[in-house]
Parts: structure tokens; C-alpha cells; sequence
């Protein structure tokens, strides 16, 4: 696709050209001059592209079709579930009576915001097998950081001030050692063994009376059940620490398990991934965190409750560890969760995760024969491959990744878990077909082959993209991070 195809908003600048129109001014002898610090006020006109309405609107819609979304194309992004987001929960978050309402009225004119907030609480708590659930935190990352600040304040509340260490798989996101950082804590490295699993001799070394928890994904990064998950529960509990659950995987096991059932103490959901709210680009998501009945008081305040058949806000938490987010979260990607849930039921949550499992083992055992799988026990949601074949044949998975964008695809995430050389990992999710899934098994097929043949064909790509092959090297080390309009 040419330049020239998609010119830049500053090239098709004519002066004169406008493509808005401002009510008057209504306000008479504003004094500009007085109203602002004069470091506010702007001493040149601003440099801004004259346009007409038209060309503003092709420059944006043009922009657009170079992104490739969920709704675009196939999006087997492992670790970060990226399934269909119902159109039906966007038509429900824009009806006026959640649109429209204002997150500081009086709780007596949202009662029927707040009422299906507090379902939501109920609900996760009872996917989640938790006591009870808070709405606030606004992502993944920032619920984690939420379940450890309370893990943190329960030890100290308990004068346990010396368990400072938090213990983390190396197969773990690398959100899970950040956030423990974060929170002040240091973070320790259990080993993964043979199978994919935590290996427990070595948890069982680490586990002391410094420990203030361990942080699991299960099904974990590799798509592989903790199969030792309450014997893990067991040791971590005799020794005073907490389980923290990263529900980055929930999407594998909705109906079958609950992380409360496993021993988890905390609890964090991604509802842009399991429950289907639409996530990327940073934003907008939403992280829940449910706890169980020990760890409640430290919450963050407000936390919505019910009186009677009335629903309120309760500020009076002294143990809380205070609001982590203004207002009461992301209420429109909430609402859009809650639509989900309701309308899928308990049974089609269940299903939710069969189909998943079934099409990511589906996929894992196809490829097989063209990639290598370093665990070849059955995987739950996702499936990590490894390109050590192409590898020795002068073909990084880099370059398979970017090769697969001539095909429409979204690679999957690469180089990630490290502790598996040249990964792949591919999560297909329940919502694709399985002609979905053959094409882009034969499209994969297709690269390893090319990869025999004519490996430069794949070392060069992609060749059908806005943008080609980058020098990576200089892009790192010397980023061009805005447009210079000359």
C-alpha cells in the first residue's frame, strides 16, 4: 500500500479549508488575558492541518483499516485472551440510563446502576469461588497490584512485618514480578520442571516464614493445569503466606474449577479477556479482585453494598487499603462484562471453556508435525510451540511472525514464556470456527515449508503490509515517536 494511497492529515492542508463549525462566542469581553497564567496561554496560533470535513473523516477511516482487530481477522494472541466482543453488550453500555448518568450523583437516582454492580460483585464472586469482590481497579496489572497491597496490609495488620518475599514462576507475566516490586515486596523465581508445572522441591526450598505469597496462573503461561495446585496451597498456608490467582487464564476453566476451590486466597479477573470487554492499546479494561472472608476488611473503600433492597456505597472501611481508582471503576466495560455473563448463563460459561480447550488442543496437535511442542501433555486454552526446527535452518520466529501478516493473520506472542527457546504461544479461543482454525493451521504449515525451500521468502517479510520490514536495531535505539510536519 503506497504513501500515496493514504496521504498524512499536514499534506492535504489547503489554507482556508475547515471541517468544523463553533457556536459564537456567548461570553461577552472575555478577558483571556486574566484568566490564565500566562505560561497557560499560547504566544504563536497553533499548527494545526485546514481541512475539510470530508477529508478528516477519510484520513481517520483510512487510518483505521491499517489496524487489524478481533473483529477484522483471526487474533491468536496467547497469554491475552483477544475473543469476540459482542455486539450486544455494546448496545446495552450505551442505553441512556447508564450512558448518560454521572458517576457523582446521589446513590437514590443510580439505584439501578448500582443494582446490577452488585450482581457483578455476586456473580464474579461465584465464578471465583471468593467471598467477596470489588469493581475498582481498572486493569490486570493494577488488580494485581490491589490483591498484593491487601496481602501486604494483612501481614503487617497481623505483625508479620518480615515477609517481604513474594514467590513467582518463571513461566509467570511479567506482570506478576512487577507488581510485586511495586508493591515492596521482593520477588523470588520458582523454577518450572520437566512437565510445564511448578516444580514443588524447589517451592518447598524457597517457602519460609518470610514468605507473604505465591502468585499462580493456572492453567499456567504454557496452557498447562497445575495439577499440584493443593498440595501448593498446603505448603504456602502451613507457612503463613497467601495465594494470589492471576486470572489471566480464567477463560480455560469457567464451570469446571474456581480458584477458591484450588486454595487461593486472592483473586484478580481480566474482564477484557475472559468476559469478552473489548481491550488493546492499553485500555479501557477493568481487573476485579475477589478475596475470601479473612482478607475482606482490606478492600479498597468504597465498596458497594447492599442494605435491605437498597444498594450503597460504604466509606467506613478502616482496614481498607484505601480507593485505587475515582469513581467506582470502569463502569461501561463492567457493564458490558455483565451482559456477557447474564447472557451466557452457568451452563454456556461452561461451555465457554470446553470449546476453548477443545480448539486450542485441536490446533496444538495439528501443528505438531510442522513445529516442535516442548510438553506434550493435553493443554487447556493455549498451547506454547517452540521454532527450534526453523531455527536451524536460519528462520527466527520473528521472522514466521511477521511472514504471517502477508496472510491477515496477528501472530501469536512470541519469545514468550522465556524458558521456552524461539515460543509461540497461540490461544485460538472458543468464539473461532474450525474452518478459522484449518486455514490458519495450513497457513502455518505453508511458512514451515517455505522455510525449507526458500527461507529468504520468510527472512524478508512481510510484503503486503503499510510498512515493511524494519531495521529493528535503529527502531530501538534511535525512535522516531512523532510526525514532523515540514
Amino acid at each position: 500500500m503506497s504513501k500515496e494511497a493514504y496521504p498524512l492529515i499536514f499534506e492535504r492542508s489547503k489554507t482556508g479549508r475547515t471541517g468544523f463549525s463553533l457556536p459564537e462566542n456567548d461570553v461577552a469581553d472575555m478577558d483571556v488575558a486574566n484568566m490564565f497564567e500566562d505560561s497557560y496561554i499560547r504566544k504563536e496560533k497553533a499548527e494545526l492541518p485546514e481541512v475539510s470535513e470530508l477529508q478528516l473523516i477519510r484520513h481517520y477511516t483510512g487510518l483505521s483499516t491499517r489496524n487489524h482487530g478481533v473483529d477484522t481477522g483471526f487474533y491468536p494472541l496467547g497469554s491475552c485472551t483477544m475473543k469476540y466482543n459482542p455486539k450486544l453488550n455494546e448496545d446495552v453500555a450505551r442505553l441512556p440510563g447508564f450512558s448518560h448518568i454521572h458517576p457523582y450523583q446521589e446513590e437514590s437516582t443510580v439505584q439501578g446502576t448500582l443494582y446490577w454492580m452488585y450482581d457483578l460483585q455476586e456473580s464474579l464472586a461465584e465464578i471465583t469461588g471468593m467471598n467477596t469482590v470489588t469493581l475498582q481497579p481498572a486493569a490486570g496489572a493494577q488488580g494485581e497490584w490491589t490483591g498484593l497491597m491487601m496481602i501486604r496490609s494483612f501481614h503487617e495488620n497481623n505483625g508479620d512485618m518480615d515477609r517481604t518475599k513474594v514467590i513467582v514462576p518463571d513461566s509467570a507475566h511479567g506482570t506478576n514480578p512487577a507488581s510485586a516490586t511495586v508493591a515492596g515486596f521482593e520477588a523470588v523465581t520458582v523454577k518450572t520442571n520437566e512437565r510445564g508445572l511448578v516444580d514443588i522441591e524447589d517451592l518447598k526450598r524457597l517457602v519460609d516464614d518470610r514468605t507473604a505469597a505465591l502468585m499462580l496462573t493456572n492453567p499456567n503461561t504454557l496452557g498447562l493445569f497445575e495439577e499440584d495446585i493443593v498440595e501448593m496451597a498446603a505448603i504456602v498456608h502451613e507457612a503463613g503466606g497467601k495465594l494470589y490467582y492471576d486470572g489471566a487464564n480464567l477463560n480455560a476453566i469457567l464451570g469446571y474449577t474456581r480458584p477458591g476451590d484450588m486454595g487461593f486466597d486472592v483473586v484478580h479477573l481480566n474482564l477484557h479477556k475472559t468476559f469478552t470487554g473489548p481491550h488493546g492499546g492499553g485500555g479501557p479494561g477493568s481487573g476485579p479482585v475477589g478475596v475470601t472472608a479473612e482478607l475482606e476488611p482490606y478492600l479498597p473503600k468504597p465498596l458497594l453494598t447492599k442494605s435491605g433492597e437498597s444498594y450503597t456505597f460504604d466509606y467506613d472501611r478502616p482496614r481498607s487499603i484505601g480507593r485505587v481508582k475515582p469513581y467506582y471503576g470502569n463502569v461501561g466495560i463492567n457493564l458490558r462484562a455483565y451482559t456477557y455473563i447474564r447472557t451466557m448463563g452457568a451452563e454456556g460459561l461452561k461451555r465457554v471453556s470446553e470449546y476453548a480447550v477443545l480448539n486450542a488442543n485441536y490446533m496444538m496437535r495439528r501443528l505438531s508435525d510442522s513445529f516442535e511442542l516442548p510438553f506434550t501433555q493435553h493443554c487447556k486454552h493455549e498451547f506454547v510451540l517452540s521454532g527450534k526446527i526453523q531455527k536451524k535452518l536460519g528462520v527466527r520466529t520473528l521472522d514466521m511472525a511477521k511472514r504471517l501478516l502477508d496472510f491477515g493473520y496477528h501472530p501469536p506472542t512470541i519469545y514468550f514464556p522465556t524458558n521456552v527457546e524461539e515460543a509461540m504461544m497461540i490461544e485460538p479461543t472458543e468464539t473461532e470456527a474450525k474452518e478459522t482454525l484449518d486455514g490458519f493451521i495450513e497457513t502455518m504449515e505453508k511458512i514451515a515449508e517455505e522455510v525449507k525451500k526458500d527461507p529468504e521468502i520468510v527472512q524478508e517479510a512481510p510484503y503486503s503490509t503499510v510498512v515493511g520490514r524494519l531495521d529493528e536495531t535503529t527502531a530501538a535505539r534511535k525512535p522516531v515517536l512523532k510526525y514532523a510536519h515540514k
